[in-house]
């Protein structure tokens, strides 16, 4: 038997035509487990069926997923975590796979990935998800020369170390972006799991706003570049004022060589004032990239601080 402490984290909306299900299924599978219940706001009776099956169950009153975990990585104490959805979406049965991974140390996050094989697009009948998800997953793995396949999974495993260390910036579901983010830019080991994805049972209803939350998650990507990334984004507006400088500016210098004068004199000042701005975007970019290189330097040392310490604590 395994002497660590593992905690099932179920986040919870409005599921109580499925949480006693996905509850029984992870005792089952993982009797030596804790399994936390966080109930987010929920006007069905989601809190009592959870109480009643007797694990740990606690109301978060700040809306939001992000909130939700946010406050579970706050109060849970764990060597290994696994975070899944209380909407029976995902097997219990692939948490063994996810925390193999963890516990061999080949791993700091294990994803569960629903696209792999094919289960997720055979049950997913919402529509313009698909887009979305990969629209997210080539825009991160571009960024970050990654070959994640499922970036927006709700299931996941994590080690101590990551828990601790991650700061919750989300409020809402773009928490699971932020989580892979967060794990390719501050070189955490990252495995992924295919698993098999079932669709809600007939009644149960998404949370997900299509339209709402992927705009919401496409403007995270874009703040997250720019706090990782900051000479990239910079960089891409510079080059485009730069286009329009040169656009505006050309036929200004082709006259003036030609002829010796300047009489387009509002394309003269319009093409100054862009290249400006393109100097500016520049300055302001390597100014924050040096800003974040030197917090990555300190995130480093305050990654090897809780490592050691926790290497002590297990001694």
């Amino acid at each position: 038997m395994n002497k660590d402490k593992v905690a099932v984290l179920i986040p919870c909306y409005n599921e109580a035509l499925t949480i006693k299900k996905v509850i029984n299924d992870f005792q089952l599978v993982l009797p030596e487990a804790e399994i936390y219940v966080y109930d987010n706001n929920s006007t069905d009776n989601t809190f009592d069926i959870a109480v009643v099956e007797g694990v740990n169950v606690k109301k978060e009153p700040r809306q939001g997923k992000g909130n939700v975990i946010r406050q579970m990585f706050f109060d849970i104490d764990a060597d290994y975590y696994l975070m899944v959805d209380g909407d029976d979406t995902y097997p219990a049965e692939a948490s063994q796979l996810l925390l193999e991974e963890l516990r061999s140390g080949k791993a700091d996050m294990v994803i569960g990935d629903r696209l792999s094989n094919g289960t997720y697009f055979e049950e997913n009948k919402r529509s313009f998800h698909d887009f979305g998800n990969n629209l997210v997953k080539g825009t991160i793995n571009f960024l970050y020369k990654s070959k994640v396949s499922d970036v927006m999974t709700g299931y996941r495993g994590f080690n101590r170390i990551f828990v601790k260390s991650f700061p919750v910036m989300s409020a809402g579901f773009q928490i699971e972006t932020e989580f892979t983010i967060h794990a390719l830019d501050k070189r955490f080991k990252l495995v992924e799991i295919p698993i098999d994805y079932r669709d809600r049972p007939e009644g149960s209803e998404s949370k997900l706003n299509t339209i709402t939350d992927g705009t919401k998650v496409i403007f995270t990507i874009f703040k997250m570049c720019k706090d990782y990334k900051p000479m990239f984004f910079f960089s891409i507006f510079a080059s485009i004022f730069f286009i329009l400088a040169l656009i505006v500016g050309i036929p200004v210098i082709i006259e003036f060589f030609t002829t010796g004068f300047i009489t387009k004199l509002p394309s003269a000042v319009l093409a100054s004032g862009l290249m400006t701005f393109v100097l500016l975007l520049l300055t302001t970019g390597f100014i924050l990239d040096t800003v974040v290189t030197d917090d990555k330097k300190q995130y480093e040392l305050n990654l090897y601080r809780v490592y050691n310490e926790e290497k002590n604590d297990e001694k």
